[in-house]
């Protein structure tokens, strides 16, 4: 990611913040920090566990030429991806977290890895989200594979 679309990017995700010119001000200070912003204003985020969320990863990319956000955290054993506002009240999925309105997640400055968290797909700054129903598409097909021992 260029130094550039990082700076779109980040403006776009510090716009959510409750301080957005501090949010940029940490970032700019320490790249390899980390911001809590808020989702459920731009964005909401489904949580699914790593062996369920990278086989969706592949297949999601297979579907659209580029997904929205995705962020890989505690040891890749977690992924979230970035969806529009309001999904996150609206899932149910065994198995799948949600951060939505009136919920915070940990964000690496885009395009950089911090602590224990980074970006698989770093935001573009453009606002693109992952549309939820091809999530969807892609978790049962990724599941379904899972299940019959796929290995790619």
């Amino acid at each position: 990611m260029s130094e550039a679309s990082a700076r779109i990017a980040m403006e776009w995700l510090a716009a959510v913040a409750p301080d957005p010119a501090a949010c940029r001000w940490e970032w700019e200070r320490n790249r390899h920090g980390i911001a809590l912003l808020p989702a459920g204003r731009r964005w909401d985020v489904l949580i699914l566990p790593g062996e369920l969320g990278y086989p969706t990863l592949d297949v999601l990319t297979r579907l659209v030429d580029r997904p929205g956000p995705v962020l890989s955290g505690f040891g890749e054993s977690r992924m979230g991806f970035f969806v529009p506002p309001g999904t996150a009240g609206r899932w149910l999925g065994t198995g799948i977290r949600t951060a939505g309105q009136g919920t915070w997640i940990v964000v690496p400055y885009p395009g950089r890895t911090a602590d224990r968290v980074r970006w698989l797909i770093p935001p573009d700054g453009s606002g693109t989200l992952t549309d939820p129903s091809l999530l969807e598409l892609a978790m049962h097909e990724a599941a379904a594979g899972l299940a019959r021992g796929d290995r790619d």
